[in-house]
């Protein structure tokens, strides 16, 4: 039994042989773009956070090794403890040095050294001090100094943005005699993945880098971005949330790809298979017990709806099965579950968890408890023709109850007139077979009359032993 998801093993032979996202057609395609263009361009991949881009990207730098394409994979969010962008992008490009191109790429590390380094405020500072004696002296030259002092530093500025706009083409000149030394007549892809996620000087840096140093033909740049995040870090380069972002991010952009959404089904199917759900709910020692037989599919059943209707991200399903997994192992075998309640709050826990954090400190009153139990879970679970939700509200809310003191816990349900049961909550669920009312009246026959909801979130914040096992 596993609880942590590690990163998916990539054959060298079949890298998607264990994707579960069955993406290796878009892996194709792109590299189909990637031959047609080869004069070099960049190409941004675009989806959330969350959605596998990383696994894909480095899938598909394995599928173009396999197609004879010269590849380097660059992580920039690991990499943004280093000040200079352009050190960084370098030293990866050193990997591909051999005999025939060393001599190349010495000239491009030339050419890179002069635009690497900070000319002007040294040189200003160094002037400054030749010319101004003590900060704290006044003398009456100071002041003409200073301005013989300017004045020569701007000469020096004029100079050195001569020098520098001369040696950008130079750079880029060499830098492309390199590539062509380094490739077999085909693009070297260049993945720069996580850049979303560095500082924005970092970030914005790198962009300003490709386009003015490192825009030469042979050379195809692949940016796995959330274009989103990286707009929030332009903003913040530059102080202003008025930027127009997707303007500006055009300029260093060529073409936009995103990844067709996936198989929800199957990456669930997936995950519940690694995390090894079965071995727990369906165990020879569970399913001896009549009323737990049916925990894992009405589990299943759970995930499919909420994974498919919530449209949240792939990380975030795999963070709550791993963490579903992990409260399991609180559980004897013979205990209740409840899978479908335990459930929605594992997944309130890890999505809306001031909404959880109210149910666990009893800070709703029942019929306040109803109604955010269903605005939450009608938007979620529209169209839902399988799954008893009234009958999951009718739990959560009697033992919610059951956690009050005894002389204030509160009846949930009586008789009327002519017999008819009647509860004082208004539930805003539609009634399918049965309303609220009879369904407390069979959780009450089930003699769960001293269950706390407490007994589950004790579980979920972890506040029990675990039964692990040297497997997890």
């Amino acid at each position: 039994m596993k609880i942590k998801h590690h990163d998916i093993e990539i054959l060298e032979e079949t890298p998607f042989a264990n994707c579960k996202l069955e993406r290796e057609p878009y892996a194709r395609v792109l590299t189909d773009i990637v031959n047609t263009y080869a004069d070099g361009f960049v190409l941004a991949i675009n989806n959330e956070w969350g959605t596998g881009k990383t696994t894909f990207v480095k899938m598909w730098q394995q599928h173009l090794k396999n197609e004879n394409f010269q590849t380097i994979y660059f992580n920039a969010w690991e990499n943004d403890f280093d000040s200079n962008p352009l050190v960084a992008l370098m030293s990866e490009l050193k990997t591909l040095t051999k005999a025939n191109n060393q001599k190349i790429f010495k000239s491009v590390v030339e050419k890179g050294a002069v635009l690497a380094k900070n000319v002007v405020p040294a040189l200003a500072k160094s002037l400054i001090k030749k010319y101004v004696i003590d900060v704290d002296e006044i003398a009456l030259d100071a002041v003409e100094n200073t301005a013989k002092g300017a004045t020569e530093v701007l000469e020096e500025q004029i100079k050195d943005y001569a020098n520098k706009k001369k040696t950008i083409q130079e750079f880029r000149t060499e830098l492309e005699k390199f590539i062509q030394k380094s490739d077999n007549n085909k693009p070297l892809v260049f993945i720069i993945d996580e850049l979303d996620r560095c500082r924005p000087t970092y970030a914005v840096e790198i962009l300003e880098q490709l386009k003015h140093f490192f825009s030469v033909s042979g050379i195809v740049f692949v940016l796995s971005i959330d274009k989103n995040h990286l707009a929030s870090s332009v903003k913040g380069y530059y102080g202003s949330s008025e930027i127009n972002t997707d303007e500006y991010l055009r300029r260093f952009i060529d073409l936009e790809y995103n990844l067709p959404k996936p198989s929800i089904q199957s990456f669930v199917n997936y995950l519940t298979d690694y995390y090894s759900f079965k071995d727990f709910f369906s165990s020879q020692q569970r399913i001896n017990f009549q009323e737990l037989r049916n925990d894992f599919g009405d589990f299943i059943e759970m995930t499919d709806l909420f994974f498919l209707k919530s449209k949240i991200t792939l990380r975030q399903q795999e963070r709550i099965l791993s963490f579903t997994r992990l409260v399991l192992c609180s559980f004897n075998v013979n205990q209740y579950v409840f899978p479908n309640l335990l459930f929605i709050l594992i997944y309130l826990k890890v999505m809306n968890n001031d909404f959880y954090l109210k149910i666990d400190r009893n800070e709703f009153s029942l019929q306040e408890l109803s109604d955010a139990f269903t605005d939450f879970i009608i938007p979620i679970t529209k169209d839902n023709d399988r799954i008893n939700l009234l009958y999951i509200e009718a739990l959560l809310l009697w033992f919610y109850n059951n956690n009050k003191e005894y002389h204030s816990k509160e009846t949930l349900y009586a008789r009327g007139e002519n017999d008819e049961l009647t509860t004082p909550i208004k539930s805003k669920l539609p009634k399918v077979n049965h309303n609220l009312a009879d369904y407390f009246l069979h959780i009450d026959r089930q003699r769960y009359d001293s269950i706390k909801l407490e007994y589950l979130l004790n579980k979920i914040n972890l506040t029990e032993p675990l039964k692990l096992t040297s497997s997890i």
